[in-house]
């Protein structure tokens, strides 16, 4: 396999390893605010997460749809703490409705992942689950390693390099 191969196996896999995602959205008065939620991913790399209505990200997700989620390597996993291995991508949210198939599709693979805490969410009418689907992404494993991610493929890694910076602007 050559070293674009490997990396690319590796951003394939990169999300699997985590639970949570950190979010970042902004408000209606353009403050923004950093958070995280569990989530679970589809194979399109649309992420869902199952969150409080009285929470502030989610009351940022109605007001402005734009958010920004990251997915980093542990600190004490990291050889170098300036080069941490991380994805990230800007996505769209989109509110699922309760108790449509899909809704209840999504809450199943959540009930899958993390057991019966599900039971209970799904008892409290203010959680909601939305979809945040990718635009673009960035994948980072070191100095020199980054890699964009279109929204038009997203399971394409394209390196970024000086002159592609200097191009994009």
């Amino acid at each position: 396999m050559s070293q674009l191969e490997n990396i690319q196996a590796e951003y394939e896999k990169f999300p699997e390893v985590f639970e949570s995602v950190i979010i970042s959205t902004v408000s209606a008065q353009s403050i923004p605010n950093a958070s995280y939620a569990p989530f679970v991913m589809d194979d399109s790399k649309n992420i869902y997460i199952y969150v409080s209505g009285l929470s502030t990200h989610t009351k940022n997700l109605y007001a402005n749809p734009h958010v920004s989620v990251l997915f980093i390597e542990d600190e004490a996993k990291s050889n170098l703490i300036f080069a941490r291995r991380r994805l990230s991508f800007d996505c769209t949210a989109t509110l699922i409705e309760r108790e449509t198939d899909k809704w209840n599709q999504i809450v199943e693979q959540f009930q899958g992942r993390f057991g019966e805490i599900i039971e209970v969410l799904r008892g409290l009418s203010d959680f909601r689950i939305f979809r945040l689907i990718p635009n673009e992404g960035r994948f980072v494993v070191g100095f020199g390693g980054a890699y964009h991610i279109s929204g038009d493929n997203l399971h394409q890694l394209v390196q970024i390099t000086g002159d592609a910076e200097k191009k994009q602007g």
